[in-house]
Formats: C-alpha cells, structure tokens, sequence
C-alpha cells in the first residue's frame, strides 16, 4: 500500500516543465512562431512508478484560456542569445487515473495557488524542455483502502526536463523524472517526504495556426 502512494507522487511531475539547459554555457534559443498560442497534450499514457507499483493516467492537458497563458513570447521575447525561453502556461488536467492496487482510486487537481506553472525549452544536440510546477501546484487524493493527501513540491519550484523533438507536432518527452511531495493522512498512508518517477510524452501544438508548428531552433 505504501508503495501504491509513493507512487502517486508521481503524477505530480506531470504538471512541472521546467527549461532545461540553463547556465553560462547555454546555446541561443528561439521559439516559434512568435506571439502564437499553444497546447500540450498527453499522447499515450503517464506511468508513474515507485518499487513495483504503477500509477497511469491517459489524459492530461493544458490549453489556452483568457488571459497570456500558453503563449509563446512576441519577439524578440522569443529568443535568448544564451540560454532557455519560457512561457507561463495554465495548470494542466489530468484524468482517466488508476492504480496497480486494487481497491485504491485517485483524483488530481493542478493550481497555481503559490506560483505560475511554465514550459520552457533550450536548444541543443538534443534539444531540451520542460514544465516548472508551483510550489504545491500538485494535489492528490486517494481514496479506497487508505485516504490519502499527496502535495507536490512542497517546499518550492521543481522542473521536470525531458528532451524537445520537432515535429508535425513537436514533442517533450519525459522519462524517469524525479519529483518530491508529502503525505499526510490515516494509518495506510506513508506519511512525511516522498518521491517517484514520471514518464510520458506531450505533443505540443499551435492552437493560433493549426497549419504552423511549434518549433526549438537557435
């Protein structure tokens, strides 16, 4: 059981996607097109694991809304002679949850109570991208067997990286992403500071111009 909720922690590192690449020695970077609205979208399945147990979730998202969110800067915002470009985004969803225990279900909610969530990528050989989640941006809940609260990055910001490839659309992929939170709750729960993995991938697509992609160059 306890393994079950560690691995639920997981499903935090789904919402962080954070720049990778940052520092003195980064590459430019320019994200296009300029000023153009994007989605990320799950494609496959978000897998979730910790010891032998497995959590997935088969959709997940974050789409444009009112406001800037989910925009690729205008230029010259749009490049950075020596590093990563970033966007805020809004948080994304995520639903259609299970677990390798039965008896035990969960439901995920994404804020941006304490911070704004971003994206952001680097250019490179290869090139890199992720989402950054807020500080307790990330909330689960189990319910079942044991009852459970999951918080996601707890005590701050947490990137999540993966690497960027350009395509008819263009993907971040993650694999193995580490991610902290604590639990709180009943006898069942494993309460205190956990960690668990993140995999999957998210296409990334202009929802301005469907014909354009969304694309990482220096």
């Amino acid at each position: 059981m306890s393994k079950l909720l560690v691995a639920a922690t997981g499903l935090a590192a789904a919402t962080a996607l954070t720049l990778g690449g940052t520092g003195a020695q980064a590459a430019s970077t320019t994200l296009t097109p300029a000023g153009h609205s994007f989605a990320a979208k799950l494609t496959g399945k978000a897998t979730f694991v910790a010891g032998s147990t497995t959590m997935t979730c088969t959709v997940s998202a974050s789409a444009p809304g009112t406001g800037g969110n989910n925009k690729i800067p205008a230029a010259p915002g749009n490049h950075n002679d020596a590093g990563p470009v970033s966007a805020t985004i809004n948080p994304p969803t995520f639903s259609g949850c299970t677990t390798s225990i039965v008896g035990v279900s969960v439901t995920v909610t994404a804020n941006a109570t304490n911070g704004a969530w971003a994206v952001g990528v680097q250019n490179g050989a290869p090139a890199t991208g992720g989402f950054t989640i807020p500080k307790g941006g990330v909330v689960l809940k189990t319910s079942g067997f044991a009852s459970c609260t999951i918080t996601a990055s707890p005590a701050g910001p947490t990137a999540v990286n993966g690497t960027w490839t350009n395509g008819a659309p263009s993907t971040l992929a993650i694999s193995g992403a580490p991610v902290p939170a604590t639990v709180t709750g009943g006898f069942l729960c494993p309460t205190g500071n956990q960690s668990a993995t993140f995999s999957a991938t998210y296409q990334i697509t202009d929802t301005t111009d469907p014909a354009q992609q969304i694309t990482v160059t220096g």
